[in-house]
């Protein structure tokens, strides 16, 4: 059946008859009669319980298993005060281990909640208590740590008021908690990538089309599978499996965030979900993003960024027409979407777009930035990257000479792809399926699938910090960490170390300035979190760099930041893909006194 889903949607909106064969269209494009107005609901104060259980939720109309935290999914708005003590009492009803994580709170890395690393879990039917003060403000959130519980509902928002006035003038905000749910356990997703990682991959070329051209060209295709390798892996688990969902409440649900025309709207967007990196956007509506990762940025105005797991993004809209906009975020690999509806009354809807075409990897994203004639990478090539080797700048990419990186003539995709030698570090391991001929810095990219679309889709390099860094001296040294993997057996590392390897922890003194270089080896996104401190993109931004606490490696790509170990203790560093991080790809970070022998 194909069919004009917009045309669609608003047809079914409109009472047309059409409506009857609402069945037969994903959840995102069914036609809703009324919305849901509901408010996450809060704790605060300075004595706050929070209850870990099993639960049902309801998913667009069907019953699934959860965890939550005092019955709800996500779990509770945490409304914290800059300046206040936090005790947080939490109690396990589970019949196994749990944890929260304070994700992106400064704190003493005993209340961090990683089980294994900064504390010994919170063992099952008793109670642990987390207590630290609150030292920062803006838009968090608060997570199990603990095996695969997070995909199932064990997620929350954190919102950190400001001790003095917000610099951030609004008259109503929304928190937004984009997550990804399925129906199949989080254990049985896991087995199936182990055992097959193209398994959720309902997005194959098929023979139709690669005799036709119409996505890529057959010469290219063989090339590929030469490699074994597949361009249309873009997201591990997607739309085939996943329903993606807002504050818990799936695209028929059709949750509703209330406006009156005018009014300044903060909305403070969460990305909560396992494994799903999201583009968000309101058609019709312009977005002015304030803040990122809780830390206030120089006002951009934008029509669409991407937003990856873990990272939390604060932006005003002011709508001023008396109407419906539909909030859009869509996945990156286009396999579907989480839909709310921003409207000035209930019950209202928005024409909802139809799902954009799927983006297919590129040389660039096999680490060949420099040989494919991307002129966005060598664009974004910096000085430093080029002066440490990392890229080459468009000025003399002409010039350059890829011989050594095994390039065949005409930039054909048969040149080594595990060329150790440029990553001396990397353990050769069966981890380890390619290394990257030559990353590109990618930081001042929009993300794959939003190069051309027409509208400003923000990227870091529009970031700024609004205060300056309270670090700004140059780094002492250079660290380069690689994200390796292995797509064909769904294995993830640093440095071909995987976190079961029990290696020694990546060790800082304290107070020292890292630069620090994660080469993206993979095909495949990478947002890396760093536990108990912020870090500073290098974006030439000079003292208002943009600081965050985690970043977006793009595939083939190269992000770095600069990073100052002013927290002393053990602390995770990992991709915030939960599979990802499950299969390996975890370290632990070690910040130990400066004249520490051991």
């Amino acid at each position: 059946m194909r069919m004009n889903r917009r045309h669609f949607v608003s047809g079914a909106l409109g009472g047309g008859t059409v409506a009857g064969l609402a069945a037969w269209f994903p959840a995102w494009a069914q036609p809703v009669s009324t919305g849901i107005v509901a408010s996450l609901p809060t704790v605060s104060g300075n004595d706050i319980t929070l209850r870990i259980a099993r639960q049902t939720m309801r998913v667009d109309g069907k019953v699934s298993r959860a965890i939550g935290i005092n019955g709800t999914v996500p779990a509770p708005l945490v409304r914290l005060k800059e300046g206040q003590t936090a005790k947080l009492t939490v109690v396990n009803d589970l019949d196994e281990d749990s944890s929260i994580h304070w994700h992106g709170l400064i704190l003493p890395f005993q209340m961090d909640g990683v089980p294994g690393v900064s504390f010994p879990g919170i063992k099952p039917r008793s109670t642990f208590v987390y207590e630290f003060p609150v030292v920062q403000s803006g838009t968090y959130w608060y997570h199990s740590h603990s095996g695969l519980q997070e995909q199932i509902g064990h997620y929350g928002p954190i919102v950190i008021d400001p001790a003095g006035a917000d610099p951030v003038a609004h008259d109503r905000e929304h928190v937004i908690v984009l997550s990804d749910h399925s129906r199949i356990s989080p254990e049985e997703i896991f087995r199936k990538l182990k055992v097959n990682p193209g398994h959720f991959n309902m997005q194959r070329q098929t023979l139709g089309g690669l005799l036709a051209g119409k996505d890529q060209p057959l010469k290219d295709r063989v090339e590929w599978g030469a490699m074994r390798m597949d361009p249309t892996d873009v997201a591990d688990v997607n739309g085939s499996t996943y329903t993606f969902l807002v504050n818990g409440y799936g695209p028929r649900d059709n949750w509703t965030a209330l406006f009156t025309p005018g009014e300044r709207v903060r909305l403070r967007i969460i990305n909560a979900s396992a494994m799903s990196i999201f583009n968000v956007r309101i058609p019709g509506l312009r977005m002015t993003v304030v803040q990122s990762d809780g830390l206030n940025v120089v006002p951009v105005e934008i029509d669409e960024f991407q937003i990856g797991v873990a990272e939390t993004y604060d932006v005003i809209v002011t709508p001023t027409d008396d109407r419906a906009y539909t909030f859009v975020a869509e996945v990156n690999d286009r396999s579907g979407m989480a839909r709310a509806t921003l409207a000035p009354r209930a019950g209202m809807a928005a024409e909802v777009p139809p799902l954009r075409k799927r983006p297919l990897a590129t040389m660039t994203d096999m680490g060949m930035g420099a040989m494919a004639g991307g002129a966005a990478g060598d664009a974004a090539c910096t000085p430093e990257h080029a002066a440490m080797g990392h890229c080459t700048p468009a000025a003399d990419a002409g010039a350059a000479d890829h011989s050594a990186h095994g390039a065949a003539a005409g930039g054909a995709m048969n040149h080594s792809m595990r060329d150790f030698s440029v990553a001396p570090q990397v353990k050769r391991d069966p981890s380890v399926q390619s290394i990257s001929p030559m990353p590109i810095n990618r930081m001042g990219e929009p993300g794959q699938g939003l190069e051309d679309v027409g509208h400003k889709v923000l990227t870091y390099h529009d970031l700024k910090s609004l205060d300056r860094n309270p670090d700004v001296r140059a780094p002492e040294r250079s660290l380069d960490i690689h994200l390796t993997g292995n797509m064909e057996r769904f294995m993830w590392s640093f440095d071909g170390v995987k976190m079961s390897d029990h290696h020694e922890p990546i060790p800082f003194l304290e107070g020292e300035r890292v630069r620090v270089n994660l080469i993206n080896d993979s095909m495949m996104v990478h947002p890396i979190h760093l536990h108990g401190h912020f870090f500073e993109l290098v974006t030439g931004k000079g003292d208002h760099s943009p600081r965050k606490h985690t970043v977006i490696v793009q595939p083939g790509g190269i992000a770095t930041f600069d990073f100052t170990a002013d927290a002393l203790g053990d602390w995770a560093f990992h991709c915030h893909l939960l599979y990802h991080m499950h299969a390996g790809m975890m370290r632990v970070v070690s910040v130990r006194p400066r004249g520490d022998a051991a």
